[in-house]
């Protein structure tokens, strides 16, 4: 299976909003804590505020090792050339340590179809010429993606995919349609508490926004939840497919599920940290049980 910029079978890395509610400072002292306690990769999407680059850029300058991604840049935020020239920039001043992950993202955009949206901005990529000479390490991208169009848009024209609030079996489907080369990150969040009932309460709060939106309700039916899965907050079963919650060593033996089903990488989502806390215990604890 794929790999890229050292992210091999079986890695895991941390994904996070947490640093949208950080200072400077703050967040410059949490990246460089994750990278000293051997996390490979930082995975951050783009969402409340802080744009995709610069926010890529900021956190490759705090580090001296660890892969930085997006995950992802909207491709409705800027223009492809603008994405295609600070991508090429980063590729360039941090060799092998950056991924650009573009998704559709954003608002619902009526009549327009994302397969066909994400190639042509792709299209727009590859056809932007610069000035400047190429790096020497090349720019990765890959592609946010769930259905098999795009799933294969991603083998065929990036370095692989970045699936989101997906379950084992769709790790398995993705890793089939990718095929053996290209790479896979599967997102996972997950959740330190052992009372079922407590962590069912914080995941179906976690859960709300992405089970009231056509894409991703669409995803779910088609990994076979019905409609009473979908419904009400979510079912049992879906909620303890979606977010892995237990102690450290139960959660961390249900992520190695993904790599056994295909995925290069696991960027793991701590849930049920406040904004503006921070969940460095937790990491501290997720990366012990992992390792």
């Amino acid at each position: 299976m794929g790999g890229i910029l050292g992210l091999g079978q079986g890695s895991f890395g941390v994904y996070g909003f947490d640093f949208e509610h950080q200072s400077a400072a703050r967040v410059r002292e949490s990246i460089q804590e994750l990278e000293e306690s051997g996390w490979p990769a930082f995975w951050f999407p783009e969402l409340l505020g802080r744009e995709a680059f610069s926010h890529a850029a900021y956190l490759l300058s705090c580090t001296n090792r660890m892969v930085i991604a997006n995950g992802i840049a909207q491709i409705w935020s800027r223009e492809a050339r603008s994405a295609q020239g600070a991508g090429v920039l980063l590729a360039d001043a941090y060799p092998d340590r950056y991924v650009l992950g573009l998704g559709y993202g954003g608002k619902p955009r009526p009549g327009v179809k994302p397969v066909a949206a994400m190639a042509a901005y792709l299209d727009a990529m590859d056809a932007t010429e610069l000035p400047h000479p190429a790096p020497a390490a090349p720019l990765r991208r890959v592609l946010a993606a769930y259905g098999p169009r795009m799933l294969a848009l991603a083998r065929d024209r990036a370095d692989g995919a970045q699936t989101y609030h997906v379950t084992v079996a769709h790790t398995a489907q993705a890793r089939e349609i990718l095929g053996p080369d290209a790479f896979l990150c599967v997102e996972h969040p997950v959740l330190f508490e052992p009372d079922p009932d407590a962590a069912r309460a914080i995941a179906r709060e976690h859960l709300q926004g992405y089970l009231a939106t056509p894409y991703n309700l669409a995803k779910f039916r088609r990994l076979g939840y019905t409609d009473e899965d979908l419904a009400d907050g979510g079912s049992d079963r879906l909620v303890d497919d979606l977010v892995f919650w237990g102690e450290p060593d139960a959660v961390a033996a249900k992520l190695r599920g993904h790599v056994e089903a295909g995925a290069d990488h696991v960027a793991v989502q701590v849930i049920g940290v406040r904004p503006g806390e921070s969940a460095m215990p937790q990491w501290r604890l997720l990366g012990d049980a992992l390792r």
